[in-house]
């Protein structure tokens, strides 16, 4: 039997949301992605060039520091990864998350949460931080997603 794992990152907690409905849906260990230094409002601001995440996002090479690790990653089969859309990709602490690990034979799925951006780049700037993994094409999905919308996607893999 496969064993699934849904590690999100929210920096407001509207993934945080779509994440535990996602892993309460399909029977799946949750795992919260959480920044060393958490993000605050100024920081999330990215119509300032100066903010945090602007700073960030603007350095694809940038590798956001995060607390703790996933213990016995080696059980997962299939890791569903979630996080806001930030600049049409995966925030970088997305990457910092993935590049902890062998991910070698196992599924990669990325969702998000966006209140407009599609899923732009996401797997072209995720494919080298998940070496040997089968990286699926992710999905966007709205905060109003039910669960049985979210079940029926996630059977897919």
């Amino acid at each position: 039997m496969n064993k699934t794992l849904v590690a999100y990152f929210s920096a407001s907690g509207v993934t945080a949301k779509l994440a535990k409905t996602l892993s309460e849906t399909i029977g799946a260990d949750l795992y919260e992605i959480q920044p060393a230094i958490p993000y605050t409002s100024a920081d999330l601001d990215w119509t300032n060039k100066k903010s945090r995440s602007s700073i960030e996002m603007e350095d694809k090479s940038f590798r956001p520091a995060i607390m703790g690790k996933v213990e016995n990653m080696a059980q997962y089969d299939r890791i569903f990864v979630g996080f806001p859309i930030w600049w049409y990709v995966a925030p970088t602490i997305i990457n910092t998350f993935l590049e902890q690990y062998d991910l070698t034979g196992k599924k990669v799925i990325p969702f998000a949460t966006s209140g407009m951006s599609g899923m732009g780049n996401t797997n072209a700037e995720l494919r080298d931080s998940c070496k040997g993994a089968d990286l699926r094409e992710g999905k966007r999905f709205s905060t109003k997603t039910k669960a049985s919308e979210l079940k029926s996607w996630a059977e897919k893999f």
